[in-house]
């Protein structure tokens, strides 16, 4: 793993310890993580083969990340006070996040550190055309994972009773209904 494999790595997974502790939810919680998995994406992510068992594959670990996700935002604890919405990460959802990003990094060191060969014999008796085919799993797994828990998080956040949007969006409602 290169310096820069274990930026990106070491940084997906501090992004829930960030939410550890309860804080604003802004912007800034989803563009961050956002941001992270944008530049991996592009950074890694060359193409999608589809060749032999290879969609199965990413198709198998991309369903694995939207589970982890939608688990991750459901056990994200969302609450408003003095006006805002607040996040906070539970023990589950953090679990749930190193799980899902642990395993990628925890994958790559083991290939690199003696499994190559293992490897190698489960793609050829699985019909897994190349190591792009694992790349771009473990890419979309970390993605979706990503894209699935800021979905769960936004749509939660909207359902909130007391959430000031809505009553902000309550109280226009009518004076637009009366301008009709």
């Amino acid at each position: 793993m290169t310096t820069t494999d274990w930026i990106l790595d070491i940084a997906l997974v501090l992004v829930v310890f960030r939410q550890l502790r309860e804080g604003r939810l802004d912007l800034k919680t989803f563009l961050i993580p956002l941001g992270i998995v944008a530049f991996v994406a592009h950074s890694y992510l060359h193409s999608v083969p589809t060749a032999g068992n290879d969609l199965v594959l990413i198709g198998t670990l991309t369903a694995i990340g939207a589970a982890l996700g939608i688990a991750g935002g459901v056990y994200t604890r969302i609450r408003t006070s003095g006006g805002h919405l607040l996040i906070k990460a539970g023990a589950v959802s953090a679990v749930l996040w190193v799980l899902g990003m642990g395993a990628r990094m925890g994958f790559q060191l083991w290939v690199q550190h003696g499994g190559a060969d293992d490897v190698a014999r489960f793609s050829l008796t699985h019909q897994i055309t190349s190591d792009q085919a694992w790349v771009a799993a473990f890419v979309l797994m970390a993605l979706t994972e990503v894209v699935t828990r800021l979905a769960t998080i936004f749509v939660r956040s909207r359902l909130v009773p007391g959430d000031p949007r809505q009553e902000t969006a309550a109280e226009t409602a009518p004076a637009l209904d009366r301008a009709a």
